[in-house]
């Protein structure tokens, strides 16, 4: 006897049923699915490039949000997720200072053609900015002795 309309028949034992029209079967369970031939790993989103040993000395002050980074290839800002780097062949001149409420660093990076950036981290305390200015004046001046 046929099954009843709008019901399909259930499998035969052994045998899968045949896909739904329009829809490829779905893998069988347990059997790994080997991929195309023709296709290729993922390249990353971005080249990594290996980062050069410091060649001299470095200075970083960080806070929740922001960053400033001097070592051997110049200076680098993070303010709130973006970043800028100034290698010190681009650089006129570096200036800081405390900030008006004496818990913040305040850098400026002058650019060759005029053009300056800044960026401000916040201290912990007056005693954490001191210890920033006193590692950060000799880092400068072996970066750039003339200022």
């Amino acid at each position: 006897m046929p099954p009843p309309y709008g019901h399909p028949a259930p499998p035969l034992y052994g045998h899968p049923a045949p896909p739904p029209y329009g829809h490829p079967a779905p893998p069988p369970y347990g059997h790994p699915v080997a991929p195309p031939p023709y296709s290729q790993p993922a390249p990353p989103p971005y080249p990594q490039q290996p980062q050069p040993p410091s060649e001299g000395p470095e200075f970083m002050a960080v806070d929740r949000h922001n960053s400033i980074v001097v070592d051997s290839a110049g200076v680098a800002f993070e303010d709130h997720g973006r970043s800028a780097e100034f290698p010190w062949h681009e650089i006129r001149s570096v200036h800081y200072k405390a900030g008006p409420n004496g818990k913040t660093l305040m850098m400026a990076v002058i650019h060759l053609d005029g053009r300056f950036y800044e960026c401000v981290v916040d201290a912990k305390g007056r005693d954490l900015l001191g210890r920033w200015f006193a590692q950060l004046a000799p880092v400068l001046g072996h970066y750039r002795p003339l200022g």
